[in-house]
């Protein structure tokens, strides 16, 4: 059926166009050392995300049928014990599978997207096999992940409907393999805009409900935008109005066409990214450090005389109601367990959403004590996701604690220490030169930005 050319559609087509000849150009010319410190700062962040993902039992059972199946050649590093090389296909659907399963990868702040978990597992396998240096890896990086999150801004959700995972990861692997390769820009614009006629309608609620394929979307992303790149070379492409099409005409966005390039070199998106200290969705962060403050104030206090935890939250986090979490994954989604986790453990960090604190009975008695409701009056971001946590005792005493804004953000980065450390523990024990090396990286120390990706990854990954 032909489609009827609004203004809207044909100003997507045509910002599309100017964003993919954007990045073509952009990806010669060196990134602004803040701009480079930040793609530096994911990609480490990321990659340590990959290597604690890579010990889950069901992404070692995937890694090894990807390895089983793998028959090109070996050019590209799979993240994880014994660092397999298979082809490049192989590798970053492995580490794709890896990347979002504990919740510690970064995201973006001013939309629903993870910009790096949708370009990394592809880029750094197709930067391995084609030898690119660690400067070339860090632009693609910060231009694959602008054109990603571009998307994202343009054509948000009214709505979770669909997942991000499942909207974006083969439009952010197909960019980050472009860039790579050094298309021009019609061939990444049908690379990119095939990729995007492979979106999945991965429902959100299969994060909220638990089911594992969600950290499958990023896995087979990477590979879809591999491919996408592969059949664009041999003119298989896209259309320019295919994104519109797609997000529009069949996931039912919202059309921002401008948002495609607005303030493009200039408001770059890698500088609106967060990192995650806690081990659960994002939404419900400020949940968490509201009740990190409670406990603070408790004294002589104990878990056991709470009768209510009311946790007041934005829209997002209105979605993430489960009370009884029969997975891992759905636990991440469920602010009940969340609050009620870090109530008794003091911490949301990852060993509050192991599969026996599923079933900890003193975890699940608070669970079920927790009441959600709505946070009036909203305030713009950085302030959109605020959360207010009221604990209610036995005894008719009750404290309150409100969080506007998690850390984690622009408005409230971590220091590159904390982040650091974090990589350490979630790759340290791995793969104990990653934290040294990927430091290195992103001081830009000396000769390390003009050093071949896969010189720099064999070192880390070296037993």
């Amino acid at each position: 059926m032909a489609k009827t050319e609004n203004a809207a559609r044909m100003q997507a087509a045509a910002n599309t166009r100017k964003l993919i000849h954007w990045a073509v150009e952009a990806v010669s010319t060196p990134l602004p050392e803040a701009v480079r410190r930040r793609a530096a700062t994911i990609l480490a962040d990321d990659l340590g995300a990959i290597v604690a993902g890579s010990l889950e039992p069901q992404v070692t059972r995937a890694r090894e049928g990807l390895m089983r199946t793998s028959s090109g050649t070996a050019e590209a590093t799979v993240l994880a014990r014994g660092a397999p090389r298979v082809d490049r296909y192989s590798a970053a659907s492995a580490n794709g599978m890896a990347i979002t399963w504990c919740e510690l990868d970064e995201g973006f702040r001013n939309a629903s997207c993870h910009g790096g978990a949708y370009t990394i597992p592809a880029l750094l396998a197709e930067a391995e096999a084609q030898g690119r240096t660690v400067e070339e890896v860090l632009r693609a990086l910060a231009l694959a992940y602008e054109v990603t999150t571009r998307f994202a801004l343009a054509f948000p959700f009214p709505v979770f409907n669909v997942h991000p995972h499942a909207a974006f990861a083969t439009i952010g692997a197909a960019a980050a393999t472009s860039l790579v390769r050094r298309y021009d820009a019609k061939m990444m614009l049908d690379a990119v805009t095939g990729a995007a006629s492979m979106s999945f309608a991965g429902p959100f609620d299969t994060a909220v409900e638990g089911s594992l394929i969600r950290n499958g979307w990023t896995s087979a992303g990477a590979w879809i935008g591999l491919r996408a790149a592969d059949w664009a070379e041999a003119g298989i492409g896209g259309g320019v109005g295919t994104p519109y099409d797609v997000f529009v005409g069949c996931f039912n966005t919202r059309a921002i066409p401008e948002a495609l390039v607005d303030g493009l070199g200039s408001a770059w998106s890698v500088a609106n990214g967060y990192h995650k200290i806690f081990a659960c969705c994002a939404y419900s962060h400020s949940a968490v450090e509201a009740t990190l403050e409670l406990l603070g104030r408790l004294q002589q206090r104990k878990a056991d005389e709470i009768a209510e935890i009311l946790v007041e939250t934005g829209p997002g986090g209105q979605a993430l109601t489960t009370v009884e979490p029969e997975t891992v994954l759905a636990s991440k989604f469920s602010i009940p367990h969340a609050i009620a986790a870090t109530v008794r453990l003091g911490t949301a960090g990852a060993r509050a959403f192991t599969f026996d604190k599923l079933h900890d009975e003193g975890i699940a008695k608070l669970r079920r004590r927790v009441r959600m409701a709505p946070y009036r009056d909203l305030k713009p971001w950085p302030k959109d996701r605020p959360a207010r946590v009221t604990l209610r005792f036995a005894d008719g005493g009750e404290m309150s604690a409100v969080c506007e804004s998690a850390r984690g953000g622009a408005d409230q980065p971590f220091d590159e220490q904390t982040l650091l450390s974090k990589l350490a523990e979630n790759a340290g024990s791995i793969f104990p030169a990653v934290p040294e090396n990927l430091a290195s990286v992103i001081r830009g120390e000396a000769g390390m930005l003009s050093r071949p990706w896969r010189e720099v990854l064999a070192n880390m990954v070296r037993p």
